[in-house]
C-alpha cells in the first residue's frame, strides 16, 4: 500500500479524527485555564462561566457537523465556540473587550458569535438561543442545502417556556434541529433535582422528538449518537432531543470559589479522578494503541503554546475607538 493509500485508508481517517477531537478537547481545557488566569490577574472585565469538565459534549457533537451547519450556545459557551472552529486569539480579544474580538469587544464572554463557522452566538439569557437555533433550522429546511442546527442549553433551561414552544414547532414542521441538554447537575447553586420535576428525557418525547441520553464524559459515545441524529436531521426526519449527562468542575462562574454550601469537595474530586473526559479519552487512545504518550504530550504542549500566544495577542491588541460605542448596537 502506498503512503497515499495509507493516509486515505479508513483506519488513518479514523485516527486523524480521534486526534483532532483530542486536540479540540485540550484546546477547550487550556483555553478555560487561561480565562481563569486572566480573571485572577484582574485583566478581564466581568465574569466568565468555565466549561472545564464538559469538553466531550461540545467536541463530540461539533465533530459530527459540517462547517456550514449552525450552533447556538449559552452563557457557558467558550467550549462550543472552540469546538465549532472559533479562533482562540479573537476569542480572548473579545473577553478583554478588544477591537480584534469577534464582536469588537462589545459582546464579551457571554455573547461571542462567529457566523463564518456557523456559530450564531452564545447567549446570557437562559434558553435565549432556543428560538434562534430553531429559526436557523427553519431557514435551513427552506434553503434545501442539507444544513442542520444544534441548540446547546443547560438543564436550567428546562424551566423556560420558550424551549417548549420551539420544540413544539420543530416537531410540527420537522425541522433539522437537535436540542442538546447539557445536564451538569447544578442550576447555578442548586442541584437540578430541586428545580426540575419529572424525567428530563420526557421533555423531548412529549413533543414526539427522537430522544436519547448519553454519557457526556465519553466523547466517543457522544459523537456516535450525535452523528446518527445529525444524519437523521439532514435526511429530513426532523428534530431530536439529546440529554448529555456531564459535570462542571468549576463554580457557576469564575468568582464562585467556595462551593461547599451546595456541593462537596469530595464530589468534585471524584468526578475529576474517575470521570474526566480527557483522561478517559486518552486512556482509550493509549489502550487501543492509536497513539502513544509522547504523541498526546506533544499535542498538549502545542495547544498550550497556542493558547499562550493567543493570550499575548489579546493583551497587546488595542481597544476599539470610543466613537464605536454606539455602532452595531441594536437593542
Amino acid at each position: 500500500m502506498s503512503k497515499t493509500d495509507q493516509a486515505s485508508s479508513p483506519v488513518a481517517v479514523a485516527l486523524e479524527k480521534w486526534l483532532q477531537m483530542y486536540r479540540r478537547m485540550q484546546m477547550i481545557r487550556l483555553f478555560e485555564e487561561q480565562v481563569n488566569e486572566l480573571y485572577t490577574r484582574a485583566l478581564m472585565p466581568g465574569l466568565a462561566h468555565l466549561y472545564v469538565g464538559e469538553e466531550a459534549v461540545a467536541v463530540g457533537i461539533c465533530e459530527a457537523l459540517h462547517a456550514d451547519d449552525y450552533i447556538t450556545s449559552t452563557h457557558r459557551g467558550h467550549g462550543h465556540c472552540v469546538a465549532k472552529g472559533a479562533s482562540p486569539d479573537r476569542m480572548f480579544a473579545e473577553l478583554l473587550g478588544k477591537e480584534a474580538g469577534y464582536c469588537r469587544g462589545k459582546g464579551g464572554s457571554m455573547h461571542i458569535a462567529d457566523p463564518a463557522t456557523g456559530n450564531l452566538g452564545a447567549n446570557a439569557i437562559v434558553a435565549g438561543s432556543a428560538g434562534i437555533a430553531t429559526g436557523a433550522a427553519f431557514s435551513a429546511k427552506h434553503a434545501g442545502k442539507g444544513q442542520v442546527a444544534v441548540c446547546f442549553f443547560g438543564e436550567g433551561a428546562l424551566g423556560q417556556g420558550v424551549l417548549y414552544e420551539v420544540m413544539n414547532l420543530a416537531a410540527l414542521w420537522k425541522l433539522p434541529v437537535i436540542y442538546v441538554c447539557e445536564n451538569n447537575l447544578y442550576t447555578e447553586y442548586t442541584h437540578f433535582s430541586e428545580t426540575t420535576a419529572g424525567e428530563v428525557l420526557a421533555r423531548g418525547t412529549a413533543f414526539g422528538l427522537s430522544s436519547e441520553s448519553v454519557d457526556g464524559q465519553d466523547v466517543r459515545a457522544v459523537h456516535a449518537v450525535a452523528a446518527r441524529l445529525v444524519d437523521r436531521a439532514r435526511g429530513g426526519s426532523g428534530p431530536s432531543f439529546l440529554l448529555c449527562n456531564t459535570y462542571r468542575y468549576s463554580g457557576h462562574h469564575v468568582g464562585d470559589i467556595n462551593r461547599e454550601y451546595y456541593r462537596s469537595k469530595q464530589e468534585e474530586q471524584e468526578w475529576k479522578a474517575k470521570r474526566d473526559p480527557i483522561k478517559l479519552f486518552s486512556d482509550w487512545l493509549l489502550g487501543e494503541k492509536l497513539a502513544d504518550a509522547a504523541a498526546l504530550d506533544r499535542i498538549e504542549s502545542e495547544v498550550r503554546a497556542e493558547m499562550q500566544a493567543a493570550v499575548d495577542f489579546a493583551i497587546a491588541t488595542p481597544y476599539p475607538d470610543p466613537v464605536e460605542a454606539e455602532q452595531d448596537v441594536y437593542a
